[in-house]
């Protein structure tokens, strides 16, 4: 390696396989080259979440990050941890100050078939990622009023639209998004349209949100129309719109093989759908992808606090590593790309192909066991299960 790549540690029984992977997958192999940073919520609290934003601006620096999961703390995890304050999720800090598309799609395998029996391909969920809930205000109403939202220029009179008027008790939510954003993320996902040669689906609500979301519809038009259309042309490509419910009827039905881009909270929801109905949650790869060309890539699942709760019991656990070590294969193989290093893009190959084939051969977790079609499968531990992907690797080596 000639360049770092940022690499950000996170939290509980991810964490805990992120250092059996580097150790048995990375550094007998790799001469690693990485600038650390510990997203532990721990550390998290102790700098003031100051960590996260470092580790954002070295992305930006280095324009390839791969992170392991975190935790996004509530009233549980504060009296857990005894923290300072309920910081917010780091991936949305982190997601904000890059201004990307994250991208999700499942990581097939033989022997574990989709729920769906018409999809062959897999569905790439392309998810805003910034605003909307996810950067509201709140506000709990505690008696009978008025609630207004109140638009103030920099230069003009304040312009005001009744929210409700309030006979009793309520909550009150306002949230924003702004052009800027919308419009990376539609050159994103139109730019990753061309790369993967897929189409391009785009996905809300502008039936009932007529000027929130229908701002997202027009902004998406305007640049296929002005920038993309004759491209996708050219390369038998096509986008198209169509409300949300509808998408998803449509995403039933389909045979999969194309980018579903959907906002903030329509992405978070549909990717765990999609990655459930492919086999686990487990097996889903996730690339935040920047609109000038900075990408961090990460597991698309949580931190698996009960497997880590066992863990600390001295128990063995059975937890599935593959999406964690994709993380890593994803960030080498763009790091190999953009520094011209082809032995490291064989690396990154030879990794995924690895963790795939042990699978293959009727070894895996509990979780790919508990639903796989081959015969007789071989329930293996997390270590075993590494120290498996590691012989084969050695070998393709």
């Amino acid at each position: 390696m000639t360049t770092p790549i940022v690499e950000m540690d996170g939290d509980e029984m991810t964490r805990i396989l992120w250092k059996m992977i580097k150790d048995k997958l990375i550094l007998p192999f790799v001469d690693l080259k990485s600038e650390y940073y510990d997203l532990g919520l721990e550390y998290r609290d102790k700098t003031n979440d100051q960590v996260t934003v470092d580790a954002a601006h070295a992305i930006q620096k280095y324009g390839v990050g791969v992170k392991c999961a975190t935790i996004t703390p509530n009233a549980a995890r504060m009296e857990e941890y005894q923290l300072k304050e309920m910081w917010k999720s780091p991936n949305g800090t982190i997601r904000a100050i890059l201004d990307g598309t994250v991208f999700r799609a499942p990581i097939l395998v033989k022997g574990i078939e989709p729920y769906v029996r018409s999809w062959k391909q897999p569905i790439t969920l392309a998810r805003h990622a910034y605003g909307d809930v996810y950067k509201a205000s709140e506000m709990k109403i505690p008696a009978a009023g008025k609630v207004e939202m109140v638009y103030t220029p920099e230069n003009g009179e304040p312009e005001s639209v009744l929210i409700h008027e309030f006979k009793g008790p309520g909550i009150v939510q306002g949230m924003h998004n702004t052009v800027k954003s919308i419009e990376s993320f539609a050159r994103c996902c139109f730019e990753y349209g061309l790369s993967t040669h897929q189409d391009v689906w785009f996905s809300s609500k502008d039936t009932i949100s007529k000027k929130y979301d229908h701002t997202f519809k027009d902004i998406f038009s305007e640049i296929y129309q002005n920038e993309y259309r004759d491209r996708y042309r050219e390369e038998g490509l096509t986008y198209f719109y169509t409300l949300i419910d509808d998408a998803v009827a449509r995403v039933i039905k389909s045979e999969g093989g194309f980018i579903w881009a959907c906002k903030n909270y329509d992405g978070d929801v549909m990717s765990d759908m999609v990655a459930t109905a492919f086999g686990s949650l487990a097996m889903m790869t996730s690339v935040l992808v920047s609109p000038d060309g900075k990408y961090e890539y990460e597991a698309a699942h949580g931190t698996v606090q009960r497997h880590y709760y066992q863990y600390k019991e001295g128990k063995s656990t059975s937890t599935n590593p593959i999406a964690t070590i994709f993380a890593w294969s994803g960030a080498l193989r763009k790091r190999g790309e953009l520094d011209n290093l082809p032995s490291l893009s064989h690396f990154a190959d030879a990794l995924e192909k690895a963790s795939l084939d042990v699978v293959e051969s009727g070894r895996m977790t509990k979780d790919l066991a508990m639903i796989t079609t081959l015969q007789n499968p071989q329930t293996l531990n997390s270590e075993e299960y590494l120290d498996a992907v590691a012989e084969k690797l050695s070998e393709y080596l």
